[in-house]
């Protein structure tokens, strides 16, 4: 491979505690080193902004429920159908663009990594075959666990040994990275035509409790030693007065201490926390929960958020939380599509227009915003869409610009039409914190690499680790006061490094790449109960046969195994 010297740059790299500095970055056989020959290609970073490449840490980016919103929205490839400058194909889809697409707007962004975070192990197959034709970034999933009926019956029964060897089985089945929890007991409940909205109700038939479902499964994870810690969509999500909950559950990660080494402090990820963070009792006395919520986190060292940012787009929602779309189809009368995943999950989708003339949906502006605002540790909060559940990804340019410049976003917010109400139902006018460069590669590089156990090769620039660098063209010394340019610079990297290949160039993608898929192998001692429990689930339920369960390797031909060994819990 061709070595490289960035010369020049302004580096920003939390891992080494560089903040903009003038550096050079060397690269060699795929890795950033300290020195390479005098042969090396130089790239002119003069005036530029270097950091490693993003990682996102909580997207719906392949799968069945990704692919059937793209074909119950075929409206959604006429708002953006195109072709680009360079070797892409046809890019099309906006909310949910194809995964070609997928693939070439997270490498211009800068990012080289991305989580899938709802695999239903079912439909497993079809995750890996969308991850494999994502180009460029490297991908990984998160099996859904918080509505199986194995963990269910077993966590009843206080088995913890049995929960984590059938979850380690699933995972091996489905080449899955680790437990993702959405709605615990809510979605089985669905199933009835229930919900679980506080997390002491119970589940229909099952005889346990959200609470106890999220507490086993952390109890689970660190019993197992996994790099991610549990990831939890909690319960309630998008209702007025939730944001009790919210603090319910997170309270439940207290006390739990993280037995890994991969470098993670915490045991809980929650996700999408705006859309968690909310006061009132109905949506006309709506308002902000987010100090409150961020209150809490900033003080509870064992937990991480993502901040789900609202970016006033037409979207598409999905999720596995089927009854909060039933509930938004509802709300605002528009198609829905709902599906029920036998023993394990169940998902729906909804499109949904977040309409700055509607004050709920700027006040959900302004809550995803305070989130990151509030965050006193960069390194536990992460900037995220919930892709595209409260806006697309390929929004995280503007994000950064309304979190960067308090210019900019008190334009947009002082430009909704009930600007009033909206102002006093929400924090955000009397924040003047502005993020900076530094925090921004904490919160999408460093910070999402340490929370899902990759920091050893991803998130910063640190001789040994993985050659994933952008470089964007922003002067630190001349930051932009605009909040338009800094969204322009973020929107197009200079260059983009992914494995040491020049991927991106000046934003045209000129190199593929040589994308991986990550996943987790957990060994755990042989457990013939549950492999009892698990044929015979096969036999009795299941309208697949077990041979037919396990993803082939011909699906995930480029796989990154990370080995986990629980023999000795």
């Amino acid at each position: 491979m061709a070595e490289y010297i960035i010369k020049n740059g302004h580096v920003f790299d939390p891992v080494q505690g560089i903040k903009g500095d003038k550096k050079d970055i060397a690269v060699k056989d795929g890795k950033i080193v300290d020195k390479v020959g005098s042969g090396a290609k130089v790239i002119d970073a003069k005036d530029k902004t270097v950091m490693a490449g993003a990682l996102e840490v909580h997207a719906h980016v392949a799968g069945p429920k990704v692919n059937a919103g793209r074909w119950y929205r075929p409206e959604d490839k006429h708002f953006d159908s195109h072709k680009k400058p360079g070797i892409t194909r046809i890019e099309g889809g906006k909310s949910i663009p194809t995964v070609f697409k997928t693939g070439y707007e997270y490498a211009r962004l800068g990012f080289t990594f991305a989580m899938e975070a709802a695999m239903p192990p079912l439909y497993a197959r079809h995750v890996h075959e969308e991850i494999h034709d994502t180009p460029i970034i490297d991908e990984a999933a998160l099996p859904v666990f918080g509505n199986n009926w194995f963990v269910m019956e077993y966590l009843k029964n206080k088995e913890v040994e049995n929960t984590a060897a059938y979850i380690a089985w699933v995972m091996r089945q489905t080449k899955g990275y680790g437990i993702k929890v959405v709605n615990p007991g809510g979605t089985e409940a669905w199933a009835w035509g229930l919900n679980c909205l506080t997390i002491h109700d119970r589940v229909p038939y099952f005889d346990i409790t959200p609470a106890e479902i999220m507490t086993g499964l952390m109890e689970a994870n660190e019993y197992m030693g996994l790099p991610h810690s549990m990831h939890v969509h909690q319960n309630d999500l998008g209702n007025p007065g939730n944001y009790k909950t919210t603090i319910d559950s997170l309270k439940l990660a207290e006390g739990i201490k993280p037995k890994n080494n991969f470098g993670r402090e915490q045991v809980m990820h929650s996700t999408h926390l705006q859309f968690h963070s909310y006061k009132g009792t109905n949506w006309g006395d709506f308002e902000s929960a987010s100090k409150e919520v961020m209150d809490y986190v900033n003080k509870q060292k064992n937990i991480t958020v993502d901040t789900g940012n609202v970016t006033l787009d037409e979207t598409t929602t999905m999720t596995a939380d089927g009854p909060f779309e039933h509930h938004l189809h509802g709300l605002n009368h528009l198609k829905w599509f709902n599906v029920d995943v036998e023993l394990e999950t169940a998902a729906g989708i909804v499109p949904y227009i977040y309409d700055p003339n509607i004050s709920v949906c700027a006040k959900q502006w302004c809550i995803g915003l305070e989130l990151a605002l509030f965050a006193k540790d960069p390194m536990r909060c992460f900037i995220t869409t919930d892709h595209p559940n409260a806006g697309p990804f390929f929004r995280y340019p503007r994000i950064y610009a309304w979190l960067m410049s308090k210019k900019y976003r008190d334009e947009r917010l002082n430009t909704f039409k009930n600007a009033d109400k909206v102002i006093a139902g929400t924090h955000l006018a009397n924040i003047d914190r502005e993020i900076n460069l530094y925090e921004l590669a904490q919160m999408t590089r460093a910070g999402p690499a340490k929370c899902l156990g990759l920091s050893k090769d991803f998130g910063g620039l640190k001789a040994g680790m993985n050659a994933d660098i952008a470089i964007y063209n922003i002067n630190p010394d001349k930051f932009p006061s605009g909040g338009p340019e800094i969204e322009k610079a973020f929107a197009n990297v200079a260059y983009l490094f992914k494995d040491g290949k020049i991927c991106v160039e000046n934003g045209k993608v000129v190199d593929m790449g040589q994308k991986k898929t990550f996943w987790v192998d957990a060994k755990m001692p042989e457990n013939k109960l549950v492999m009892h429990d698990i044929r015979e689930k096969f036999l009795r339920y299941y309208s697949v046969n077990e041979a037919n369960y396990p993803v082939p390797e011909s699906y995930a031909p480029h796989q990154h195994i990370i080995t986990v060994d629980a023999t000795k819990a």
